[in-house]
């Protein structure tokens, strides 16, 4: 696992080990940031259900100002820090440990709003409508932000959220990326 392209374009990732996690492959990860914008000028990320981190930093290396990580596994968290020090700029990036509805409450009352927001929940555990839904009315979705969600094919989101209109969907063998915008 590496990062695609941008500044810190080639360095290596670290992955959790196990199969407990299953790390957004670089080809899927090279399709959904072309598809989303190859580059950015500037922007606010969440990494909802971080993993490795590699979405976060994948995005600040093309470009977004700020990235905020989130994980409930502490063996994530520390993986996610792993990697976002071979950045060499760990104040473009939060890490909050913690559920992730919990931690969407949090980002609220912070007064936390975003451009990206990337959702990958372990498949079995997926409740991205419902947390759609709550990101948007704690207002946590900025106005024409996008919202990048990764499921098993057999996951059948819908093509419309109230608020959100379905941008793209595709499949990449068992995984199917599904692009929301506001």
């Amino acid at each position: 696992m590496r990062v695609v392209s941008g500044e810190y374009g080639g360095r290596r990732l670290k992955s959790l080990p196990g199969d407990n996690t299953r790390p957004t492959t670089d080809k899927v990860k090279e399709s959904i940031f072309n598809r989303i914008g190859p580059f950015f000028d500037g922007g606010k990320v969440l990494d909802l259900f971080a993993g490795s981190g590699g979405l976060a930093i994948e995005a600040i290396s093309r470009g977004c100002q700020h990235a905020v990580c989130v994980d409930k596994s502490y063996q994530a968290i520390s993986v996610i820090k792993e990697n976002i020090a071979i950045t060499k700029e760990p104040d473009k990036f939060t890490v909050i440990k913690g559920d992730a509805n919990r931690v969407l409450e949090r980002l609220a009352k912070e007064g936390q709003s975003f451009d990206y927001l990337f959702l990958d929940p372990p498949y079995a555990q997926q409740e991205i409508v419902v947390q759609i839904e709550k990101m948007l009315s704690l207002g946590l979705v900025k106005a024409e932000a996008l919202l990048i969600c990764e499921t098993d094919k057999s996951v059948a989101l819908p093509d419309d959220i109230s608020g959100l209109s379905l941008w793209k969907r595709q499949n990449y063998g068992g995984t199917e990326v599904v692009i929301y915008e506001r």
